[in-house]
């Protein structure tokens, strides 16, 4: 499908230690491409790791022996009542002979970070119970359930049987646990199963495949990387920046877990020999140069053909239309990054490129630059100065729940609506949750923001109206169709200007994000390595895209929509500019609007005055409406 490159290289025994090459070795092949290096580490690229590594347990990216012993426990438990539940419905259900049943089997598989070894302490456990062809998915979601409900260490129970990937949530001994049920075409599940044999998908129904398809693909991860051990302490970096930078969620179009281990392994593979600092150093160089959509992939894909369709964009014209796309190494290959926006991944795009600023002066030891500074959190609230706050409310805790996770679900297609907008430039959403302040006395509510960007554009007029009231009819119609929607389920949509998020914030989470605001911008202004220098230095291999920042192509709005805002009348003053609430047609004063360019880097006047470290000024005349029902 792609063409194939040899990696050359030998790779190291341990972490500490480097392994030189040997030229008449031959060396295991790992990816789609040759190495850009094969060097061992340097005794400072060990000692950056060994910091590293610290910083990492200070964070709490380790479990203690206590805690791996309980989830060990917990998992045998769950792996007992499997088999006790298979057996007992085999015997009393399906009537099974005696000597069937006894043989029967079924078993439980461990897969994403728990499998990938880099689960955090409290993570929960991503896990499949493997059943025998005369087992069905309804039992599973029926008699099994409420095998689960008699458990005394089950709490929090609850199935998603119509889901993309059907699954059971739970708590097991306080250890949260997402449950897949597969179905294999086999009258016997032996214990030493090998799930990457594609014959085993032969036959079976698309949710199946689809739930088989998260072990899969983990196990196939972990096969590719030239050394787990380094893989997953270079993940664990990883994956805490992305949580602190708020990048971490697939489900509102960044990545998810599966896909920033894609990233890793894929450094990895051209770093063979290097060690976990370099490598953090070098997924930063890598990625902040992609040239996006082109694809990232671990190998060369599977001729497999079982019917089930893969990712391919020369036969699959809406394969074309995905904008970051980090395709799965097992069969049936799939985008996993399919929910990426064109803004989530301009969001991520600027991450990548302020990381490796951080990271160069790590790697050459720049005074007072430490990890801790790559793993500071985003000051997203001190970024823009207009955001749409979304807020989901419903009778009761339970019932949030449920509204909470479908109204989050549909976020991204919000997102994408504003992307097509063309005098937004950003809609950036943030994965962080809030409760409101003052709670109404009959609902319970949870809170998103999403901070605007706009264009350059004066006299700036926008109308909003059809995309949110599309997007609350999207997600209550989803509800019905799903029959989830309960009484009181609501959601509301604002417009709030930046010195108005104290309605909505604690003064705690505002004071912390100004500080990291100044923070950052300190950070980055006393970097004295050049971003774009720093990376045409590296050569990246044949069939790796070239250096050069990707351009963001913005999409134009599909259709014209009437404006349905009115300009009003205007004081002298600059600063009151009307916009129209959602639940009011009271017009209001709006200071001016705004708009961010996170290239930009405060002065040190600016710096004095973290109320404002936007300096940028917006356009002088910024309008909105919208309504909400």
């Amino acid at each position: 499908m792609w063409n194939t490159y040899s990696l050359h290289h030998t790779s190291s025994g341990n972490i500490l230690q480097s392994k030189p090459v040997v030229q008449n070795e031959q060396p295991k092949t790992f990816g789609m491409t040759s190495a850009i290096s094969l060097a061992g580490p340097k005794p400072f690229d060990i000692q950056k790791t060994t910091e590293l590594e610290e910083t990492l347990k200070a964070h709490g990216c380790f479990e203690s022996d206590d805690e791996m012993k309980h989830r060990l426990e917990v998992l045998s438990k769950l792996n007992d009542l499997v088999k006790d539940w298979i057996r007992d419905l085999s015997e009393n259900v399906k009537k099974l002979p005696a000597s069937v049943v006894e043989n029967v089997g079924g078993k439980i598989h461990t897969f994403g970070s728990y499998r990938l070894g880099v689960h955090n302490k409290g993570a929960d456990i991503d896990a499949l119970c493997i059943a025998p062809r005369h087992m069905d998915r309804s039992d599973y979601f029926t008699s099994f359930f409420e095998l689960l409900k008699e458990q005394s260490e089950v709490t929090e129970l609850r199935a998603v049987e119509e889901a993309f990937v059907p699954v059971i949530k739970m708590k097991f001994s306080c250890i949260e646990i997402d449950m897949l049920f597969a179905r294999l075409a086999l009258k016997e599940i032996p214990e030493d199963l090998d799930l990457r044999d594609d014959n085993l998908l032969k036959n079976l129904d698309p949710k199946c495949v689809r739930s088989l398809n998260g072990c899969r693909v983990t196990d196939e991860i972990l096969r590719l990387v030239p050394n787990k051990e380094t893989f997953r302490l270079a993940l664990r970096a990883i994956k805490l920046w992305a949580k602190r930078q708020g990048i971490y969620s697939n489900v509102l179009g960044y990545l998810g877990g599966v896909s920033w281990a894609m990233l890793v392994a894929r450094t990895c593979q051209l770093y063979p020999n290097a060690v976990a600092a370099t490598l953090v150093h070098k997924f930063f160089l890598v990625f902040s140069k992609w040239e996006w959509p082109q694809p990232i992939l671990l190998k060369q894909p599977d001729n497999t053909d079982l019917g089930f369709p893969v990712w391919d964009p020369r036969v699959n014209p809406s394969d074309r239309s995905h904008v970051m796309p980090i395709i799965t190494p097992a069969y049936p290959q799939q985008n996993s990054t399919f929910n990426v926006t064109i803004s989530t991944r301009t969001v991520m795009q600027e991450a990548f490129r302020n990381a490796l600023a951080l990271t160069e002066d790590i790697m050459i030891g720049r005074p007072g630059i430490t990890w801790e500074n790559l793993f500071e959190p985003s000051s997203f609230f001190f970024k823009y100065r207009h955001f749409v706050v979304l807020l989901a409310s419903a009778l009761t805790q339970d019932n949030l729940l449920e509204w909470v996770g479908l109204v989050e679900s549909k976020i991204r297609i919000l997102i994408q609506t504003l992307d097509k907008n063309s005098l937004i430039k950003l809609a950036h959403i943030s994965p962080e949750q809030f409760e409101p302040l003052e709670s109404e006395k009959d609902s319970v509510t949870t809170i998103w923001f999403i901070g605007l960007e706009f264009e350059k554009t004066e006299n700036l007029s926008i109308d909003l109206t059809f995309d949110i009231q599309n997007f609350i009819e999207l997600v209550h119609m989803s509800a019905v169709q799903q029959q989830k929607f309960k009484e009181g389920m609501k959601i509301d949509a604002k417009h709030v200007r930046r010195k108005e998020l104290v309605k909505y914030l604690p003064m705690s989470v505002l004071q912390r994000h100004k500080k990291l605001a100044v923070s950052s911008s300190t950070s980055l202004n006393s970097s004295t390595g050049d971003i774009h220098h720093s990376q045409s230095a590296t050569t990246l291999p044949s069939g790796t895209p070239p250096g050069g920042d990707a351009k963001i192509r913005k999409r134009s709005s599909d259709a014209s929509l009437p404006t349905l805002t009115t300009k009003r009348e205007r004081n002298d003053s600059a600063s009151n500019d009307v916009f129209v609430t959602p639940n009011s047609s009271e017009s209001q004063p709006m200071a001016n609007g705004t708009d961010h360019q996170s290239e930009r880097r405060l002065s040190s006047s600016e710096l004095k005055d973290a109320s404002t470290p936007a300096p940028i000024e917006p356009p002088s005349n910024v309008v909105f409406k919208w309504n909400s029902k």
